[in-house]
């Protein structure tokens, strides 16, 4: 499955911003899908991840109660809503896609597809 990211941008502490993410697969409903950010010299760090539209989504210890995944089957995309941004939270996020029935992964090598990443950079 191709995925493509968007929705990145510069922000200040404090401020909210939506990411997206479109996939290009026949059957959207097959995976499952997360986000990961990853800053220069880190590993890719696990955000958030989400199985099926009504499971319930699991999320890193650093967004927990900030962030929200969420996925909208009709236009194959992945949303990650995130509030109350912080300087931390500046990264490039990615989303990925594994199949459904493996379930959601906070490992990044798990996920098999990867989309190209949307910079996202939090000003104090």
């Amino acid at each position: 499955v191709q995925l493509q990211a968007s929705g990145g941008g510069l922000v200040q502490a404090g401020d909210s911003l939506r990411l997206s993410c479109t996939a290009s697969a026949r059957t959207f409903s097959n995976y499952a899908l997360a986000w990961f950010r990853q800053t220069p010299g880190k590993e890719r760090e696990f955000v958030a991840a989400i199985r099926q539209t009504f499971s319930t989504p699991r999320y890193g210890d650093s967004v927990q109660g900030r962030f929200t995944i969420s996925r909208d089957h009709a236009k194959k995309t992945v949303y990650l809503e995130m509030n109350s941004l912080k300087p931390d939270d500046t990264a490039v996020y990615l989303c990925a896609a594994r199949p459904v029935a493996l379930g959601y992964s906070t490992s990044a090598g798990s996920y098999e597809s990867w989309g190209q990443g949307t910079l996202v950079t939090v000003s104090s």
